[in-house]
Order: structure tokens, then sequence, then C-alpha cells
């Protein structure tokens, strides 16, 4: 017969159980929040007749841009750590040190939306957001590796999913670092952020269909 385990180990256990549920829960919270002073940073339009509403409107189109590319973005981030810690069932290897620096990132999110919707000095206001981006991101990935090294995960956990994240983000990663030299030749460099995603994709479904024929 299998012995039952010491009730040591299990209290142990339900204690890192709860302390990941939480942890999870607070960085919902902090994104939520997050998301929240992006739109508080928004200007209002000014103006007495519809006419200059809409000069106006068209005076801020840079800083609404920047808001719904970052509302974007940190919806990307707050998916990617939703699809990992709903299988995350424990503390360990440094999880919470790594979670705490990338929930830091989120909160400077709305600084630097302010920073790049800023006139002039491009290649500064551009390069300091992509590096926030790149520090967040490698930091979640530091995190799927101490969730995957460690065995945080459930039992259920699809067999794909670690190597769907390190795919995705890596590309991520990739798409901003590029970003950043490029900033300092063109305007442009934004399309990295699309380009490189959207190449990354194609290559790896044409690899799985070479591969599955």
């Amino acid at each position: 017969m299998t012995s039952a385990p010491p009730a040591e180990d299990t209290a142990g256990f339900e204690t890192r159980a709860l302390a990941a549920e939480r942890l999870t829960f607070f960085s919902d919270a902090v994104v939520a929040i997050a998301i929240t002073l992006l739109a508080l940073e928004l200007p209002l339009p000014e103006g007495a007749t519809s006419a200059e509403l809409l000069r106006s409107l068209g005076h801020h189109r840079s800083e609404y841009i920047s808001f719904l590319i970052s509302f974007v973005v940190i919806g990307g981030h707050w998916r990617a750590h939703h699809r990992l810690f709903t299988y995350v069932t424990t503390l360990g290897g440094g999880l919470a040190r790594l979670t705490f620096g990338w929930l830091l990132m989120q909160v400077i999110m709305p600084f630097a939306t302010k920073v790049i919707a800023e006139d002039g000095g491009f290649e500064f206001r551009f390069v300091f957001y992509s590096l926030v981006q790149v520090i967040a991101l490698t930091l979640f990935l530091l995190m799927a590796v101490q969730i995957q090294r460690n065995h945080l995960y459930r039992a259920d956990t699809p067999p794909e999913l670690f190597g769907a994240i390190y795919r995705g983000i890596g590309t991520m990663v990739t798409a901003f670092a590029v970003s950043i030299p490029v900033a300092f030749f063109t305007h442009w460099a934004y399309a990295c952020w699309i380009v490189i995603p959207f190449a990354g994709t194609l290559l790896f479904r044409f690899r799985r269909r070479t591969t599955a024929a």
C-alpha cells in the first residue's frame, strides 16, 4: 500500500498553491490598473465647435495612437500571463521575484506610452519604450523557464504550452530588440513590431506543414 504524504508536506504544498493563486490575482489587478492609467493619460479634445474638436483630435492623434498600441501590447502581456499561470500550482525558483519585475514593467508602461507620444527626440523615446517591452518580455520568458524547470505546473498542462510561449514571446523580444537600431535610421521602426511576428508565424506554419508532409 502507498503511504499517505506527511501532513506537513501537504500543508506546505497547499500554502504554496494558495500563494501562487494570490500572486495570479494580484498580477491581474496590477495589469488592470496599468490599463486604467493608460486611459487617464489621454488628453481631452478642446473646442467650442465640431470643427475645433476635430482639429483638436487630430492634434492629439499621436497620444491616441500610442494609447491603442499600448492597450494591445499590455493586453498581449496579460493574455500570455493568463495562459501560462492557469496551469501554475505552486511558487518556486524565484518565480515571485520575476513576476514582480514583470509587473513593474507593466506599471511603467503608461509612462513609456506618454514618453513615446511626445514630439521630438524620436530615437530616445522609441528606444525607451522598446526597452521596456524587451525587459518585460524577457522576464516573462524567465518566468516560463522557472515554471517548467521546477515543475510548478499541473499534470494536465498541454505539452505544447511551453514551446508555444517560447516561440511567441521570443519572436516579440526579437521584434522589439531589432526595432531599436532600426529607429536610428527611420521612423518606420514601428513596422518591426508587426512584420517580424507575422514573418515568424508564417515560417512556423511552413515548417510544420513541411514536417507533416
